[in-house]
């Protein structure tokens, strides 16, 4: 049995989807039952069920966007970086070992050479380099907190998207924004990304950190060709002019746009598509969700 925290989100209903499907024993753990920020009650909890791994999926985003984050800072602070560190101590008292949804929005850019940054690159999007939002910032604070620990998977996750239409998805905010940043990214493909962050532990592979992208970048102008060639939401899609222009007309905090390479994870066996291939089948199956009545 697995126990999964957050799996009323965006990443843990995927979660919660795949391990349906995969006939896996779960229990989805919620704050209002117990709250694991609580880690007394966590272990308690882990030492009666005893749960054979545990998958963090807490964690506070900010809703629309990462400029939600700016002005709830306690609880992003909380979700992000003071949470992780409640759930080590929990587990390593009850002997569970468990993986950690992180992200790769603590980087920005790319290495000099302009390849992907890999797991020992140090974040460059951070409270120490005082160039981030303060998402990003309580994310690299949230891997600080949990590194030397030796039981623990630490997944890079990165701007999310599947064949879905819902406002968490990538795909679906370039759709609906009236306005997009160029960048160049690596991003996640959300079904992919809980599959193979899964098999980390059925493969009981190294732990560590793992940065779980789809191999490759993929700019926003790339996106946008590929949704014009689906048709799947024909409009005249406008990119502001600079990003300089977007932080002063879209933005309240700065952006994370960066690329990761995700090498590592593929050699101890686990392969996502390449990023061009997985945007272009995400469009090719997708669904538009019909709102309840």
């Amino acid at each position: 049995m697995i126990y999964l925290l957050g799996g009323s989100g965006y990443v843990g209903h995927a979660y919660q989807a795949l391990l349906t499907r995969r006939g896996i024993p779960f229990r989805n753990l919620r704050r209002a039952e117990l709250d694991y920020t609580n880690p007394a009650l966590l272990t308690a909890a882990l030492r009666r069920d005893r749960p054979e791994f545990l998958i963090n999926a807490a964690g506070y985003t900010g809703k629309p966007n990462v400029d939600a984050c700016e002005l709830h800072k306690g609880e992003c602070l909380l979700g992000n970086a003071v949470l992780p560190g409640l759930v080590a101590q929990a587990c390593a008292d009850a002997g569970v070992p468990w993986g950690h949804v992180s992200s790769g929005c603590i980087y920005t850019g790319a290495r000099p050479d302009g390849t992907g940054f890999t797991e020992t690159d140090a974040p460059n999007f951070t409270f120490r380099q005082d160039n981030c939002s303060f998402y990003s910032g309580t994310k690299a604070l949230g891997e600080e907190v949990l590194a030397g620990r030796p039981d623990i998977f630490l997944w890079r996750l990165r701007i999310p998207f599947n064949e879905v239409d819902t406002p968490r998805n990538y795909l679906t905010k370039l759709m609906r924004y009236p306005r997009l940043l160029a960048a160049t990214n690596s991003i996640s493909q959300l079904d992919e990304f809980a599959a193979a962050t899964l098999a980390c532990w059925e493969k009981r592979v190294p732990f560590g950190t793992y940065n779980v992208t789809n191999p490759g970048q993929i700019t926003t102008h790339e996106v946008v060709a590929l949704i014009e060639q689906s048709g799947v939401h024909p409009k005249k899609y406008e990119f502001f002019a600079s990003e300089a222009d977007f932080m002063q007309a879209a933005a309240k905090t700065p952006r994370s746009n960066c690329v990761m390479n995700s090498a590592k994870l593929a050699r101890v066996g686990i392969h996502l598509t390449e990023v061009h291939a997985a945007v272009e089948s995400a469009l090719r199956h997708w669904k538009r969700v019909v709102p309840a009545l």
